[in-house]
């Protein structure tokens, strides 16, 4: 990290926009020392650690500010989208709904369960929030962390009472459902992103991808592939009875097989989707159009529920190296080719690179208040401080592309090649600053935007 100070004035400035949304002076002052100790030197990002660095603001005032002071959260969360916007937003870019979990020892920590650690990669004692986070051109930006309560949590509502859980957040919702909420959020404040990416967690929920739908979303999500789904040509018919009233739904005329076997015939090519560290990433994908089996439910002549088809869409099944196998489906358009299929899917990594930058740079899972609210406004803190890092980040990148352009001129001249360097060009360059080899390593980004 630079030992330079001149990013402090420019956060006081960047922040200037969130700080409108703060009425009273002591919170104004409290919220950049606040976002500074988040993103300054130290190992640990609790409030008692950044308060013995900092000299400015005593654990009190901070611990205040975070966990007990009287302010709306809602106009920094609008202030946020705005700027991440600016930042990122594009009709090319992502909207990527996932998860994430922040370890925890105890009971007493609002929405503490034993439950899955994705991180972790098993189940474990921790918090577990719905995150959402806006990417375009590999560029992530996180605008939403909302607390998932699970059950032991929802039937105890003198536990939820204790822990500060507002009454319009008691009642039991799953992750997919506060994943719709939090879109609705994003969708209201009319920030730009082209596509909905999510994990099989989310995609195999029928009801999440419908919701999307509805909302006139494109979308591409992991799925199980134990799901049911029927081939795109299915027929419809309606049986009839031998006795009794007509039937009045239609049922299909074939019967539906698991994700896996509908792709196991299929023709499986090699595609790459962008480079990594060492060299291009490349798998096995094959795709067609299928219809999933989330359709009315009907009950067959042998007594069995059977769920019809749905809408039509493409099932994408992943083979890697590894031998794992990953399947999706997508309501992309029927002329999309596999290529960008996978670009799109694959699209969805950039949340996990900000969910570790959150934690290893920022502290996100180093907070140690146990309130609903403590915890969400630390949250909001660590995205305000990380879309600060990231607007650094481009602002680099642009000037050296800036500087590279310069160069080339000048080098072009003596041979009587004159390279145009108008304000156009500049302009042309900036909007895909982002896709050249001048962008700092992701795990760089505290290093470098800080010099």
């Amino acid at each position: 990290m630079g030992s330079g100070e001149g990013w402090r004035d420019d956060l006081e400035r960047w922040l200037e926009p969130f700080l409108a949304g703060l009425s009273h002076p002591a919170r104004r002052r409290m919220c950049p020392l606040y976002v500074a100790g988040l993103i300054g030197p130290g190992d640990r990002k609790g409030v008692q650690p950044m308060a013995a660095r900092s000299g400015e603001a005593g654990y009190d005032q901070l611990h205040h500010f975070v966990a007990a002071g009287v302010w709306v959260s809602a106009p920094l969360e609008a202030a946020l989208l705005r700027e991440t916007d600016r930042l990122v937003g594009d009709e090319r870019g992502f909207l990527v709904i996932d998860d994430t979990a922040l370890p925890k020892k105890g009971q007493h920590s609002v929405g503490v369960a034993a439950q899955y650690a994705s991180a972790l990669g098993k189940t474990s004692n921790c918090q577990s929030l719905v995150s959402v986070t806006l990417a375009c051109r590999e560029v992530p930006i996180m605008v939403g962390l909302r607390l998932f309560l699970p059950e032991t949590w929802t039937s105890d509502p003198e536990r939820m009472t204790r822990a500060g859980v507002p009454t319009n957040r008691q009642g039991a919702s799953t992750k997919p459902e506060i994943a719709i909420q939090e879109i609705d959020r994003v969708l209201a404040s009319g920030t730009r992103f082209g596509c909905v990416l999510a994990d099989a967690g989310y995609g195999s929920s029928g009801v999440f991808r419908q919701a999307l739908s509805e909302r006139g979303l494109l979308w591409a999500v992991g799925l199980s592939r134990r799901q049911n789904v029927y081939p795109a040509d299915v027929g419809l018919i309606i049986p009839v009875a031998k006795t009794g009233k007509w039937r009045q739904y239609h049922i299909a005329d074939q019967l539906p097989v698991a994700a896996e076997t509908m792709l196991a015939g299929e023709r499986w090519q090699t595609i790459s989707w962008r480079r990594g560290t060492r060299g291009r990433l490349t798998c096995l994908f094959a795709a067609r159009r299928i219809r999933v089996a989330d359709g009315h439910k009907y009950r067959m002549s042998d007594n069995r529920m059977q769920c019809m088809p749905g809408d039509e869409v493409w099932l994408v099944g992943e083979r890697r190296p590894s031998g794992e196998q990953k399947y999706y489906v997508s309501n992309l358009p029927a002329e999309t080719p596999l290529r960008r299929l996978a670009a799109a899917i694959k699209a969805r990594w950039v949340c996990e690179q900000a969910h570790q930058r959150l934690k290893e740079e920022l502290g996100l899972d180093h907070f140690e208040g146990r309130s609903w609210t403590g915890l969400h406004r630390n949250t909001l803190m660590t995205m305000i401080a990380f879309a600060f890092l990231q607007d650094r980040r481009l602002k680099a990148a642009g000037r050296k592309k800036e500087s590279a352009v310069l160069r080339l001129s000048r080098a072009c001249r003596p041979f009587g090649k004159p390279f145009s360097t108008s304000s156009h060009d500049h302009k042309r360059d900036d909007a895909h600053i982002v896709e050249g080899a001048a962008i700092p390593k992701p795990n760089l980004i505290a290093k470098v935007v800080l010099d």
